[in-house]
């Protein structure tokens, strides 16, 4: 296939509805990642219904904050989503999923505002990110990182390709001019979620962390940081995800096994 007509993960249409996780005996274990996809309109009357009793004090804070119906109603369907699904897993009530924040994993930086994390429940790690009508939500057993981006990001007037590793930059600069703002998003996407998974965010490092391109746009361009696996996740038009996974394959050389579900409120 010719580098300009180079495909990406197939999409994935947007449902129907997968069985919600039925306790903590379907937690995925060592090496696995559970990522579930939510579209939000379908579900956003259903969250709004609930938010008043599932929501903590700071998310519903944090809702009260936003600018706009949209933005509060992207908020409010993701994170009740969230609350369904952890509560599932650990098979309990979505009220009654107490969240939290693990230290900074900035150097010099104990300040409790890294990763999110579910309170006195070390074996359970998630990532949510949401981007438009779309929410993501990474599940594994070690520390992980989800991003999912609306292609429409790369065409809101900034170009952020600067920001990026010179390597990366290097790498999107390389191919053809048509796949560069693919190039461009399928890194971005695993960077966010490479920071999100060493518990920074993005100021841990855009420019000095590589990540690479998606592994089909660049045959050297996807190797993870150490001890780290970035896999590029199939999403639905209009969309680029990834997943960041701390594995024990030092050498990066394995690669988790992806679940691809769908979550419905």
């Amino acid at each position: 296939m010719p580098l300009n007509s180079v495909a990406g993960p197939a999409s994935v249409p947007w449902g129907p509805a997968s069985p919600l996780p039925a306790g903590p005996g379907e937690l995925p274990g060592r090496g696995e990642v559970a990522v579930w996809l939510l579209e939000i309109p379908p579900s956003a009357a259903a969250a709004a219904a609930a938010a008043g009793h599932l929501l903590d004090a700071e998310e519903a804070r944090r809702a009260a904050r936003l600018r706009g119906d949209l933005h509060r109603q992207r908020y409010i369907t993701s994170h009740v989503g969230l609350r369904v699904l952890i509560g599932a897993y650990l098979g309990v009530g979505p009220a009654a999923v107490e969240f939290t924040r693990e230290r900074c994993g900035m150097p010099d930086c104990d300040e409790p505002h890294g990763r999110p994390a579910v309170a006195g429940r070390e074996g359970l790690h998630f990532s949510l990110s949401h981007a438009e009508d779309a929410a993501l939500v990474a599940v594994a057993a070690a520390p992980v990182g989800a991003d999912i981006e609306a292609r429409q990001t790369r065409s809101g007037g900034v170009d952020l390709t600067g920001r990026l590793h010179p390597d990366e930059r290097a790498a999107i600069a390389a191919l053809p001019e048509p796949l560069r703002d693919e190039a461009f998003l399928s890194c971005w996407v695993r960077k966010e979620a490479y920071l999100k998974g060493i518990g920074t965010g993005l100021p841990g490092g855009v420019s000095t962390n590589h990540v690479g391109l998606a592994e089909r746009l660049a045959p050297d361009g996807g190797r993870a940081p150490e001890g780290w696996a970035l896999i590029d996740v199939a999403a639905p038009d209009g969309y680029h995800a990834a997943v960041a996974l701390r594995t024990e394959d030092r050498l990066g050389t394995g690669r988790p096994a992806v679940a691809l579900r769908h979550l419905r409120l």
